[in-house]
């Protein structure tokens, strides 16, 4: 199963996949039905989930509900634990926003949502991350996740970022991170797909960050906080949820909150 649908994911189109993908799992969740592990963002239940991955597809990752991977099913459970998103007034901007999140974030009436991305179909506005069209201040909480990765110049897409959050505001910005990196790499006359992946590990990734992934973050003027909230987590919660991509916990599990 992980090979077809490694397959399949580097075979088509993102844009197209998250039209007809949820169609397709759903499908597949017939053969999952069980108890074993939960997913918090749908509250379905199945004996595990599916495998999920470009490169090396991780057993037990993709709810075939949602959609939720590891990272979003550990991103909802912090949100609930340890913000006030589900309780303040808040303008949010979801960049890139995953299909897991956005029917349950629309119904919240605490929630004012835009959701943009430049390709998506999934989002209402069409725009890319380094050239914003909001004004200065303009949202209180910001998420844009897995995207770093993919711009040309982060360093303005991260700057476009804190320019439209307001003094005071927070958020969420993700990133894959190589731990055995100690900074960033980028090399922009690496230009084919085959070669992306051999160096930054996917065929569409412009660079891989490092373990200064947060002092990158810090370079446009946001406070960063590393939180390692999965450690707050038993073990019991975190295979209930199945939370880790990996064996051990590692840095790929640590959400990065940004502050203005």
């Amino acid at each position: 199963m992980k090979y077809i649908i490694k397959f399949f994911i580097n075979l088509i189109p993102r844009k197209y996949i998250q039209l007809v993908s949820h169609i397709a799992t759903k499908i597949l969740a017939l053969f999952y039905i069980g108890n074993k592990v939960e997913c918090p963002v749908c509250s379905h239940k199945y004996r595990k989930f599916l495998p999920y991955g470009y490169v090396t597809p991780r057993e037990n990752a993709l709810c075939p509900n949602c959609l939720a991977l590891e990272r979003h099913r550990l991103m909802y459970l912090f949100l609930k634990d340890k913000t006030n998103f589900f309780t303040d007034k808040i303008k949010l901007l979801h960049v890139a926003p995953e299909y897991c999140f956005i029917d349950r974030f629309e119904k919240l009436s605490n929630i004012d949502y835009v959701t943009a991305d430049l390709e998506s179909p999934l989002a209402k506005v069409k725009m890319d991350v380094q050239n914003i069209p909001f004004t200065d201040n303009h949202f209180d909480v910001l998420f844009c996740n897995h995207i770093m990765e993919h711009v040309d110049d982060y360093v303005v897409a991260l700057s476009e970022l804190y320019r439209v959050l307001k003094p005071g505001g927070w958020g969420i910005i993700q990133s894959p991170i190589n731990e055995k990196r100690t900074t960033t790499y980028e090399d922009k006359s690496i230009i084919s797909p085959a070669e992306r992946e051999k160096h930054f590990g996917q065929k569409d990734h412009l660079r891989e960050f490092g373990v200064d992934y947060a002092l990158q973050l810090k370079k446009v003027g946001f406070e960063v906080v590393a939180d390692d909230f999965i450690n707050t987590l038993s073990k019991e919660t975190i295979a209930k949820y199945a939370l880790l991509a990996y064996d051990n916990i590692t840095i790929e599990e640590i959400i990065f909150v940004v502050r203005k």
